[in-house]
């Protein structure tokens, strides 16, 4: 039997939400061994002047513990 546990992280990329969301599954998976899924959680946008400065993804990731 696998035990899995749950991390929240929260990535960003300047040019897409789908580039923050590959930028925090490359992040996560260097510190965490045995990634097996994320769900996101949330986007956001980060505004300045006018224009979007930053896409945010807050996102659950899930691993599987080793015995």
């Amino acid at each position: 039997m696998a035990v899995a546990r749950t991390t929240e992280i929260v990535a960003g990329s300047g040019k897409s939400f789908k580039d923050a969301m590959e930028n925090g599954i490359k992040r996560a998976t260097k510190t965490l061994d045995n990634v097996t899924g994320a769900w996101v959680q949330d986007q956001e946008l980060v505004i300045k002047g006018g224009k979007i400065d930053e896409f945010r993804v807050r996102m659950k990731v899930t691993f599987v513990l080793k015995d």
